[in-house]
């Protein structure tokens, strides 16, 4: 009976098809006009309502493959750029073997979380680092925090670490004053800052990540490149160590 139901439902289309418009009129079934294929079909879709659901199912199913394609692309072709581009910064130990990319903003609450996690797997393995890939797309307020970030980067890089961590964590939205106030405490010059704030290569790291990110499929934070997984959102230690540990290996 569905197998019928079916083939019904499949020549409703085939005549949807030729009413549109046939190459040759000879050739189209007589009788049957648009109204009638179209009342079939919804006859049809309303006795076996499962089958949009198959439909939808079909349709994430292909979505899904698209985009791991799209990442397995990225992750070949882009590996230099993820892993080791001039723009970016390593916290943990330089030299180590493992490495976990990070896509963050600042005035993200999920990615306040998650440095916790980063600090504790920091401490339980000092053969990993973090790779933190600035991703301002929380608006005006993060993009201003993160030029700030970006100039600390090129002039005061060895303050990064307790920037970054001093930054994400701070309570409430942060900005390009804020920003420079954390910076300022820990021994950066503002004005040194600020004179480097209009850098274009600020820019041009903003947008070497966000091309990344479209390729990645992270549309955002945090999120995370660890070995050839992409993971999203603050999924926290328990989720992470084993991709770590699969990695290590």
């Amino acid at each position: 009976m569905r197998r019928t139901a079916q083939a019904v439902a499949a020549a409703g289309m085939m005549g949807l098809l030729a009413l549109s418009g046939p190459a040759n009129s000879e050739e189209t079934t007589p009788n049957l006009d648009r109204a009638a294929v179209e009342q079939i079909v919804r006859d049809y879709l309303l006795a076996n309502p499962e089958l949009m659901l198959e439909v939808q199912q079909a349709l994430e199913a292909k979505q899904d493959a698209l985009r791991l394609a799209a990442q397995k692309k990225t992750l070949d072709e882009q590996h230099a750029t993820i892993y080791d581009s001039k723009y970016q910064m390593v916290i943990g130990n330089p030299q180590a073997k493992t490495t976990i990319v990070e896509f963050f903003d600042y005035n993200c609450g999920f990615c306040r979380r998650a440095l916790a996690d980063m600090n504790r797997i920091l401490e339980d393995n000092d053969d990993i680092k973090f790779v933190l890939k600035e991703f301002p797309v929380l608006g005006e307020a993060s993009l201003a925090a993160h030029r700030v970030s970006m100039s600390l980067i090129r002039n005061y890089p060895e303050l990064y670490p307790d920037f970054h961590r001093e930054l994400l964590g701070h309570d409430g939205r942060k900005d390009g004053d804020v920003a420079l106030e954390i910076a300022g405490r820990l021994g950066a010059d503002r004005q040194t800052l600020l004179d480097d704030l209009d850098n274009p290569e600020s820019m041009a790291a903003f947008s070497e990540v966000y091309e990344l990110a479209d390729g990645l499929g992270v549309t955002g934070t945090p999120s995370y490149v660890i070995g050839n997984e992409v993971i999203f959102g603050a999924v926290g230690y328990d989720r992470l160590k084993p991709s770590i540990d699969k990695a290590v290996q």
